[in-house]
């Protein structure tokens, strides 16, 4: 089942050549509340999510907080199906996810969690990749997605 069109917007984001919007329609869950605006777009067989940091997401040391980044990676997982795999990102659950953190966040910029899948299957995805500020990376991760039928 994909993604549906009455709680979910993604399309070109005019603010953002080559970049699609990752909305959902009910601001005040997770992803608007919380994130804020995400960006994402394909490239090759790797989907990047951006995210734009603000001062809520910084911790006590002026660092994007680990579960900021988290939430990205985590979102990522589901992005990257809908973007580059079978479109099934829905309705689905995170059924693992293994984040190795190597370096702070700057929040002055952009955040991205760049990822791809490694294997899908019926029921499953497992994806993997990186958390990257240009060429500085913040942290690796692997996860799993478990898919269900439509209700």
């Amino acid at each position: 089942m994909a993604l549906k069109d009455e709680v979910f917007e993604h399309g070109p984001d005019p603010d953002h050549p080559g970049w699609n919007h990752w909305d959902l329609k009910d601001k005040t869950l997770f992803n608007g509340a919380v994130m804020g605006k995400l960006l994402t777009r394909r490239e090759g067989d790797k989907c990047r999510l951006r995210m734009f940091p603000e001062r809520k997401h910084e911790n006590l040391q002026g660092i994007i907080h680990g579960a900021v980044t988290l939430g990205l990676i985590d979102i990522s997982l589901f992005t990257t199906m809908h973007v580059i795999g079978s479109g099934n990102a829905g309705p689905s659950v995170t059924l693992e996810l293994s984040t190795q953190f190597v370096g702070g966040g700057d929040p002055r910029r952009p955040l991205d969690a760049v990822s791809e899948i490694f294997q899908e299957t019926g029921k499953l995805a497992f994806i993997r990749g990186t958390v990257e500020q240009d060429e500085d990376r913040v942290a690796a991760f692997s996860g799993i997605i478990r898919k269900f039928a439509p209700r």
